[in-house]
């Protein structure tokens, strides 16, 4: 599994979800806002109104720290 994480700055969620990933030992790439995108491509992407992290797996949008924590539970990873 090889996952994308759409992050900003001083968000504790996308903390959160860094250090899930590299606890599993996961593979991912973050992207950081104002850094690779900007919000309106995020918004673009994602939708308007959505909030920080979004994760994506292999192409599939997870969504954002809860709904990763659940995907790996339910692939039994964590």
């Amino acid at each position: 599994m090889n996952f994308v994480v759409y992050t900003k700055n001083d968000c504790p969620n996308c903390y959160k979800v860094k250090q899930v990933l590299e606890l599993t030992g996961s593979d991912f790439v973050m992207y950081n806002l104002d850094e690779h995108f900007t919000r309106e491509e995020f918004y673009l992407e994602f939708g308007e109104g959505s909030t920080f992290p979004q994760v994506i797996c292999d192409d599939k949008k997870l969504g954002g720290c809860v709904d990763t924590v659940k995907f790996l539970k339910e692939k039994k990873v964590v």
